[in-house]
């Protein structure tokens, strides 16, 4: 890793985990596979910002500890990359255990349960589908019909004065940098 951390992927340690590893990685990770409108690509770590103020937004319980959770939930793309969900069915179990292992690292790293609990992790997935009918319809050339289909009609109220911001890499680093300490700081 860039810290000069050794991260080993088949058996991570919440040791070798640091943030700044984590921001740069999904800083420089497209989601789409960088298949967007845009100027720059739309990264990981931008689509993680939004979850997370969607995540809010939808449950007004959050507290900073659920919100750190959202914002860390695609965290382990940071070393193994964001896969499109065709690729991830085809590649098997293999690819879930990986990830699995990766996640309960940085949870830990972070003073997290280990494994996200299935309710908090189902709420999550619902903001991370908004996020997703954002990013179709925005940047990604879906229709809105198309996207309604595939990922769910969402709630205007939810979405209200939201929009898909495409940045330079390094300022998305910076502010998820900022946004995890923020959080971080909170608990």
């Amino acid at each position: 890793m860039l810290s000069g951390r050794r991260l080993d992927l088949l058996d991570p340690t919440p040791v070798d985990i640091e943030i700044e590893d984590i921001a740069h990685g999904l800083a420089f990770v497209a989601r789409w596979n960088g298949q967007t409108h845009g100027d720059f690509a739309y990264s990981v770590a931008e689509h993680s910002l939004l979850v997370e103020e969607l995540y809010g937004r939808m449950y007004k319980s959050a507290t900073p500890k659920t919100r750190l959770m959202a914002l860390l939930h695609d965290a382990p793309e940071y070393v193994i990359g964001d896969m499109i969900s065709p690729v991830k069915a085809a590649v098997g179990p293999g690819y879930e255990t990986l990830d699995d292992r990766l996640m309960a690292a940085i949870h830990i790293r972070f003073g997290l349960p280990a494994e996200t609990p299935k309710r908090l992790k189902a709420q999550i997935k619902k903001a991370d589908k908004i996020s997703a009918w954002m990013e179709a319809t925005q940047i990604a050339g879906f229709s809105i019909s198309e996207a309604n289909k595939l990922f769910g009609v969402p709630d205007p109220k939810t979405i209200d004065g939201l929009s898909i911001r495409l940045r330079p890499a390094v300022e998305v680093r910076t502010e998820y940098t900022a946004r995890v300490e923020t959080l971080l700081a909170a608990l």
